[in-house]
């Protein structure tokens, strides 16, 4: 039987009301004690209200991109059990209407949803993201990041030993595993941003509190480029510091992460966080679908067979069980245990398998 355009219209509304109902009060919550924990750090650095409300306000739509799915899956929940309760789904379906024909609209929302947080929201998330983090270095950590990556390769930044002036390195290609540096040119600055001096290197070695620069090039202002020596210039970096301070992927637009991990791989560093989570942005559509998935299997028992509050609590319950395998197998594919892609489409793929195992017991079943 075709189902009529009026009803597909009507269950996609009390659905799209449901989910906007609960996502609206999750980022309420969230955005309270997010804004909570913004004033305990701020009180201690008198950051102006003005600055924590807006860091606030930028930090959201990172919130919302993950809370969503949990919107989604409990607005399903809310919208099918209301019209389980009023016998509008029973009719429905005595009516020669199944289950998988009426979630059609539900599923139709949640992936137009999906896709419009890829190719939209995503990007604009990722600008007020980087703000924020701007924000965050500026007035909470008193410094912002000291490191870039770009096609011109890495490019690293440091306070002189004197604390007078900086040092700027600049290396073509990088060694992870050892932290050396090849194909180096480091520029020298003293007070007021004067130039002092360059040293040009095929190596730099980062050992404890020093970079080891094999046969570099001194030149300076009015002097003659001196022969290749070995130099030690010293750092407080640590390797950790170096990459960590690597753009968060979060902080990428999805159109320019494939980019900025092809630069990443070029320069010696690895890209499996960035790469994971390109993975992980791309499945959005495919993740709320299987949410719809499990928000019928839980909603739409009819009330005569009661334990109705028992199934809705096994879907909310699903819905944490899924984020945390979701976590899980993240942590595993970061570690290199599995591959990449395995790691970002593995939730993806169970949580869409086994929604539609339940959703067929319960259907045909």
């Amino acid at each position: 039987m075709r189902v009529p355009v009026t009803l597909s219209i009507y269950i996609g509304k009390k659905f799209l009301a449901g989910t906007m109902v609960v996502f609206a009060t999750l980022m309420a919550i969230i955005f309270l004690f997010d804004f909570l924990e913004l004033m305990r750090r701020g009180l201690s650095r008198d950051t102006p209200l003005g600055i924590i409300i807006e860091m606030g306000l930028l930090k959201l739509p990172s919130m919302a991109q993950q809370i969503l799915p949990f919107a989604i899956l409990l607005g399903g929940i809310l919208s099918f059990t209301r019209l389980t309760a009023t016998s509008e789904l029973v009719v429905t379906r005595s009516a020669g209407v199944s289950a998988w024909q009426f979630l059609m609209p539900a599923f139709g929302i949640a992936a137009s949803i999906g896709i419009f947080i890829v190719v939209v929201f995503n990007p604009l998330s990722a600008i007020m993201l980087s703000k924020f983090e701007n924000l965050e270095a500026k007035y909470f950590k008193g410094s912002t990041s000291m490191l870039s990556v770009s096609s011109t390769g890495l490019w690293l930044r440091q306070q002189n030993e004197t604390n007078a002036g900086k040092t700027i390195i600049n290396a073509l290609r990088v060694s992870h595993e050892n932290m050396e540096l090849f194909d180096v040119t480091i520029f020298i600055f003293g007070e007021h941003d004067k130039f002092v001096k360059r040293i040009d290197s095929k190596s730099a070695k980062l050992s404890d509190g020093y970079w080891n620069i094999s046969s570099g090039i001194l030149t300076a202002p009015g002097m003659p480029a001196s022969a290749r020596m070995d130099y030690r210039l010293r750092t407080t970096l640590k390797q950790d510091q170096i990459q960590e301070s690597f753009a968060s992927p979060e902080t990428m637009s999805f159109w320019e992460l494939p980019g900025f991990i092809r630069t990443l791989k070029a320069a010696g560093f690895s890209a499996l966080r960035h790469t994971l989570y390109w993975h992980s942005v791309l499945s959005t559509p495919f993740l709320l679908c299987a949410m719809v998935f499990f928000a019928a299997a839980f909603s739409l028992r009819p009330p005569r067979q009661g334990k109705i509050g028992m199934m809705m609590s096994g879907g909310i319950l699903s819905g944490f069980m899924i984020y945390f395998l979701s976590d899980l197998i993240s942590a595993i594919g970061l570690s290199g245990s599995i591959p990449i892609i395995m790691a970002a489409w593995a939730p993806v793929g169970i949580s869409i398998l086994l929604g539609t195992a339940l959703m067929l017991h319960l259907e045909d079943g």
